[in-house]
């Protein structure tokens, strides 16, 4: 099964991250990327220079003709920048993808700082949109503003995966890469359980778009049939390969080699 993901995310000019990386990890994953683009952003790797939303209502219609004529095995939503494209984009999939399998991944912050969500906003991703999602894939800030909760351990994580739970998401992947330390965890958290994934940590500044590329090779995992551990354990793999191999673009934080050949075999595909 090759798998149709739509991501709905914003544009990234540099390639590293928003649908440029999402685009490029499904694909290498072996499945077909859909788009509904939210905003266009000025930006390289020492940061974003201009965000330029698109009206709500195109985004809308993006979601519509996609979905009545290509259709989606997963939904991946990352950069939604407001109240008014949150609020669009969950009466989007609940007009035209209502059962479809949503991989939230709850964008807040660019890699060099600039605000990607206005504050405004968190209380309604909380509320409308994390409730509509098969798994979401906060990093530690993205989950501290969501929490409410300071995060400086695992052992913090670990509650803080419990809390994203109790808001109604069945499945949390909550990744450590913002803690100090040789190794880095990530927790996968269901109502069955919580599972670590630690690795050693790569010394590189080229860590652009990790988390658009975690969440949208998990979502073409889910497309493509895995579990979700198996999709998670996959997803993780590939983008430990692009950043180990990341052609060392820039004069900051580089971007990934979403081109890096793997085994997908080997990766669960």
């Amino acid at each position: 099964m090759r798998g149709r993901v739509l991501v709905v995310a914003g544009s990234d000019s540099g390639g590293g991250a928003g649908i440029q990386a999402d685009i490029k990890a499904i694909t290498a994953l072996d499945a077909f990327a859909a788009t509904a683009l939210t905003a266009l952003t000025a930006q390289n790797t020492l940061g974003v220079f201009g965000v330029h939303p698109v009206p709500p209502a195109f985004i809308r219609q993006q979601i519509q003709v996609v979905m009545e004529d290509i259709g989606a095995d997963t939904i991946k939503t990352g950069m939604l920048g407001d109240v008014p494209t949150i609020e669009g984009v969950c009466a989007a999939l609940t007009d035209y993808a209502p059962g479809v399998p949503l991989v939230l991944d709850p964008v807040m912050v660019a890699k060099g700082g600039h605000a990607l969500l206005a504050d405004s906003a968190v209380g309604m991703m909380r509320s409308r949109l994390l409730p509509m999602a098969r798994v979401i894939t906060p990093n530690l800030p993205e989950a501290e503003a969501l929490t409410g909760m300071t995060i400086g351990s695992v052992a913090d994580m670990r509650a803080a995966a419990a809390v994203l739970l109790s808001l109604g998401v069945p499945a949390v992947l909550l990744k450590g890469g913002h803690l100090a330390g040789e190794d880095l965890t990530d927790l996968l958290a269901t109502p069955e359980g919580i599972e670590a994934f630690t690795a050693r940590r790569i010394d590189t500044r080229h860590t652009h778009g990790t988390g658009c590329t975690t969440a949208s090779a998990l979502a073409a995992g889910l497309a493509q049939g895995l579990s979700l551990r198996d999709a998670v354990v996959r997803a993780r793999a590939y983008v430990r390969a692009a950043i180990g191999s990341a052609p060392g673009y820039g004069g900051g934080h580089g971007p990934l080699d979403h081109a890096v050949t793997v085994d997908l075999a080997r990766l669960g595909a």
